[in-house]
């Protein structure tokens, strides 16, 4: 297995994998390989745009060990649990998400991997989760409403640590059929650039159609 150009990211054969936290356990069927006493698990570009982004040749996805990440839009966990063996034992993870059902599946998979808080709240509420979430060195979002960039931006301000990366994954048919997205992710882009430097932006074709990725820093 060998090391990838981003932390606590490793490739073999074009694939990407992160280094479980807890060996001999797999949640989504995943592919697993050992490397000697080591056990990684394959991080799937086709389920993932965290994945997608890092495979379309992504150079800083701002997540270190240690981190704590707020994540809006966590479902059941697919992407969470990467980034739950990113961060390690030393990192945590609140896992927010409005759903009932998936709120459920993400608490089963915090009891397993005990750097990940579910949170059942509504982002675009942030007043909801002020007393439950501390402040973070990453804001990931992935949630398919039409105010994307309006729920990022307000809670990068209200938690993300100066110098923290947010990470926005932007759906453009949730936000208007009528427009190109290409479009879309270009006026999103110029309104985050007045507030954050962006430091990277990726479409993410073909593993996720009309989907692009902003990484921005604080």
């Amino acid at each position: 297995m060998k090391e990838h150009k981003l932390f606590e990211i490793y490739e073999d054969r074009k694939r990407i994998y992160t280094k479980s936290i807890l060996p001999g356990k797999t949640h989504f069927e995943e592919r697993t390989t050992r490397d000697g006493k080591e056990e990684y698990r394959e991080f799937d570009p086709t389920r993932s745009k965290l994945a997608a982004t890092i495979t379309k040749g992504c150079t800083n996805i701002g997540l270190r060990k240690g981190d704590v990440v707020l994540y809006l839009g966590a479902s059941h966990g697919y992407t969470c649990s990467f980034v739950s063996d990113i961060v390690g034992k030393e990192g945590l993870i609140f896992g927010l998400d409005p759903a009932p059902r998936v709120v459920r599946d993400l608490v089963f998979l915090s009891e397993l991997r005990q750097n990940i808080v579910p949170i059942l709240a509504d982002a675009n509420h942030p007043d909801q989760y002020t007393d439950k979430v501390c402040q973070a060195d990453i804001v990931y979002q992935d949630i398919a409403q039409k105010n994307q960039s309006e729920i990022f931006i307000k809670n990068c301000n209200l938690f993300l640590k100066k110098g923290g990366y947010g990470l926005l994954a932007i759906k453009a048919r949730s936000i208007d059929i009528s427009k190109k997205p290409k479009d879309i992710f270009v006026k999103i882009r110029q309104e985050l650039e007045k507030i954050f430097t962006v430091i990277d932006y990726r479409f993410l074709d073909p593993f996720e159609k009309d989907h692009c990725m902003i990484i921005v820093k604080k």
